[in-house]
């Protein structure tokens, strides 16, 4: 099923576009890139066990790259368009080196500092170097025609941007087949017997670090290219911030787990950040439920069942399945219902209509209807929702863990249920 499964992904993605809007279009470029940062991320943190919360420098440094590159290409130099994001990855890996040099002196929460101050380094000497990162206002060039392609459509950069994401995922997929690979995965579960073995832990961590570097510069040097253009924001800790949630949230555990959660949280964004101004609150909160409920991600949930799709009883185990998804949705109903009102009474507008007003609280509009902050019913509606979901989550996973436990007394039925995120 696994086999099957990217083919037809990849066929979608290639066949699809085409036939989409170029706003659409645009969102796939950009979980593309997302999906690329998060890969290279996840060599880190999923196969090294190195948490990083600076890789945002690489991801500047690679874009910023990549637009010198384009401006050169621009004033005669005989460069292939296409091949850009090579200048990219020879950035992210010539400072990936010199930065995880330093960085894996030191592991665990101080590795994780010692990231972050690089990338605010980053962040605050790019406005000052104009000639570098062009200052505040950042730099700008354009794609250059090469061989009939004009790269002047939203369509022709995002097959680049797919084929440049296939290729690079392919790499990352290949590495971690290598001998090199799994001396990785050797330095995340016990670094101690790594170099009780003798192999030198430091050179090994720098060279993850540095390949880590390397992908992240092209990703940043793709985002160069769709957009021609960046600034010092690409080095700010929200950037750095985003591939961590990304990562978690798709399942950091399993080599695709970040491409599901970048696309998840591109999609979302695209989605919601016109229709509300909450939106970045709605994704902290997955972030947070994620981690409570399924720490495996999303990614570690669906490869548990269908690793265990032979077993389960899916005539048993439906109809729980949608009384907690049931209950789910009310549970969002009443959170988004809350989270919006109190977005809207503490908002500057509702604050203008209280000064013009003569009632001290006068009405909204919200979800197309006329709400009363003073009224009971305003604040009854997301309680009940909240209280009825909860009961109905509450009394699915209690009958989905009796269900996964009948599966075996073994590891896998046990971690099946905490997987789902109610073992007991």
């Amino acid at each position: 099923m696994r086999n099957l499964l990217l083919p037809v992904v990849l066929a979608l993605l290639i066949v699809i576009p085409p036939f989409m809007g170029i706003a659409w279009q645009n969102a796939l470029v950009n979980m593309l890139i997302a999906s690329l940062f998060a890969l290279a991320f996840n060599l880190l943190i999923g196969q090294a066990g190195l948490l990083s919360f600076g890789h945002a420098a690489y991801f500047g440094l690679g874009a910023f790259a990549a637009l010198h590159l384009m401006i050169a290409i621009e004033d005669g130099f005989p460069f292939p368009t296409p091949l850009v994001p090579l200048a990219g990855a020879a950035v992210g890996l010539l400072i990936g080196l010199i930065a995880g040099y330093f960085a894996t002196m030191r592991s665990g929460v101080y590795f994780a500092l010692v990231t972050l101050a690089i990338a605010e380094l980053f962040h605050s000497l790019a406005p000052r170097l104009q000639d570098l990162f062009g200052g505040e206002a950042g730099v700008s060039s354009m794609r250059m025609p090469w061989s009939g392609i004009i790269f002047g459509s939203t369509l022709e950069v995002y097959y680049l941007t797919l084929t440049w994401v296939v290729l690079c995922g392919l790499a990352l997929w290949s590495y971690t087949r290598t001998p090199f690979g799994r001396l990785t995965l050797a330095l995340r579960d016990n670094e101690q017997r790594v170099r009780f073995l003798g192999y030198n832990a430091h050179s090994s961590k720098v060279i993850v670090f540095a390949i880590s570097a390397m992908f992240t510069g092209v990703a940043g040097a793709l985002l160069a290219l769709s957009n021609e253009t960046a600034n010092y924001s690409l080095f700010a800790s929200d950037v750095s911030a985003q591939v961590v949630l990304q990562t978690f949230v798709g399942g950091s555990t399993i080599f695709f787990g970040p491409v599901i959660g970048a696309a998840a949280f591109t999609f979302f964004s695209f989605l919601l950040s016109d229709v509300t101004r909450s939106w970045v609150f709605y994704q902290g909160l997955i972030f947070v439920l994620v981690m409570l409920y399924a720490p495996a991600g999303i990614g570690g949930v669906l490869q548990h069942h269908i690793r265990n799709r032979r077993q389960l009883d899916w005539s048993r185990l439906a109809g729980p399945y949608l009384v907690a998804i049931l209950g789910g949705v009310l549970v969002v109903g009443g959170v988004v219902f809350l989270t919006e009102t109190i977005s809207v009474l503490f908002g500057e507008h509702y604050a203008r209509l209280r000064q013009s007003a003569a009632e001290s609280f006068p009405p909204y509009t919200l979800f197309g209807m006329t709400w009363q902050p003073t009224s009971p019913l305003t604040w009854l509606v997301p309680l009940i929702l909240l209280v009825f979901g909860l009961a109905l989550m509450v009394r699915s996973r209690q009958r989905i863990d009796a269900l996964w436990g009948r599966m075996g007394k073994g590891k896998e039925a046990k971690a099946g249920a905490a997987a789902f995120g109610g073992a007991t």
